[in-house]
């Protein structure tokens, strides 16, 4: 194993109804990027069984669904991932689903008041009964940041403080607080209401224009990939290199994901992500496995297949191969 024999996560995320169901040490686990439908020839999704899809994945026994910070439709771009807010929807979902987590990957930090994102983020996991996980970026689509009167160039440090603000009001009570970009608290206001673990995990996803030792020291895990799936390990590695204490922080990947009706199709590897059959996609994953990944959260826009089929095919066939006990 590339993960670090014997570290464990920290205490409250051990027991953290959705953190530990996506992240375990030595464990594989699998998500999906919303929305749960295939969309190959368009940016805009059909939505008309969305409800019904994620109550599928939660009774399947998938980990996560995660959301995507999307708030225009660029042309450019061509893509409007699940369409609604992340923050609106994570609330519906947690009324209809009941196991599984639900996450941001990610918000897009640099664009949004950092203190309203704290308020929705301890709003959803109180909601949800702690099955949130808070996903953070800086953003890739420069032609949003004029649209908010936000500077691209100083997204880094935007992005920074911001983190810093949300784990602070979470986390402390009456806090005083002195920021550059943001506001100021001198004590005299208390975040309502309270993290049910006592506090919100958080993933940087992306680089989020940050080394990865900042990655480290800041969050409690990090949802990242680029190029060839060779260079995982070296990835993985590099990660746990860099922690900053005894604690086990997770890796995962997010990927554009087609699967193959035939079951023995190989792997093939594109820049925006994978189509298989069922046998190399076990055993490609038994490899990343192996390579120390936590969690690998799979965006459907590139499916061509039925998402239902999809969904009970790999719950059925490539699911029991990665019993997360």
């Amino acid at each position: 194993m590339h993960y670090v024999s014997g570290l464990k996560l920290k205490p409250e995320l051990q027991t953290h109804p959705g953190f530990s169901r996506v992240f375990q040490p030595g464990k594989l686990t699998f998500g999906f990027i919303m929305p749960l439908v295939g969309y190959p020839d368009s940016p805009f999704p059909l939505l008309e069984d969305h409800q019904k899809m994620a109550q599928l994945a939660d009774k399947l026994g998938f980990s996560a669904l995660w959301m995507r910070d999307i708030p225009f439709y660029d042309p450019s771009f061509g893509d409007t991932g699940q369409v609604f807010d992340p923050m609106v929807y994570l609330g519906f979902l947690a009324a209809v689903t009941r196991n599984i987590a639900l996450g941001t990957a990610g918000i897009v930090l640099p664009l949004r008041e950092p203190l309203i994102v704290a308020k929705q983020a301890v709003s959803v996991d109180q909601l949800s009964h702690g099955r949130l996980i808070l996903g953070l970026s800086s953003g890739d689509r420069p032609a949003e940041y004029p649209a908010f009167g936000a500077d691209f160039d100083n997204r880094a440090e935007r992005f920074r403080e911001a983190v810093n603000l949300i784990h602070r009001v979470t986390t402390e009570s009456f806090p005083h607080i002195d920021t550059k970009h943001y506001g100021k608290l001198k004590g005299m206001l208390n975040l309502v209401p309270s993290p049910r673990a006592g506090r919100i995990p958080t993933l940087i996803v992306g680089r989020a224009q940050q080394d990865i030792d900042w990655l480290a020291a800041n969050s409690d895990g990090w949802i990242w990939h680029r190029g060839s799936f060779n260079q995982l390990p070296e990835i993985v590695n590099t990660w746990h290199q860099n922690r900053p204490d005894e604690y086990f922080r997770p890796y995962g990947y997010g990927t554009f994901f087609d699967l193959a009706e035939d079951a023995n199709e190989p792997v093939r590897q594109n820049w925006g992500g994978i189509r298989a059959g069922r046998n190399a996609l076990i055993a490609m994953w038994k490899k990343h496995e192996s390579a120390g990944v936590n969690h690998v959260a799979l965006n459907l826009k590139t499916l061509q297949r039925p998402a239902e089929e999809v969904l009970q095919e790999l719950a059925e066939y490539v699911l029991p191969h990665f019993k997360n006990d």
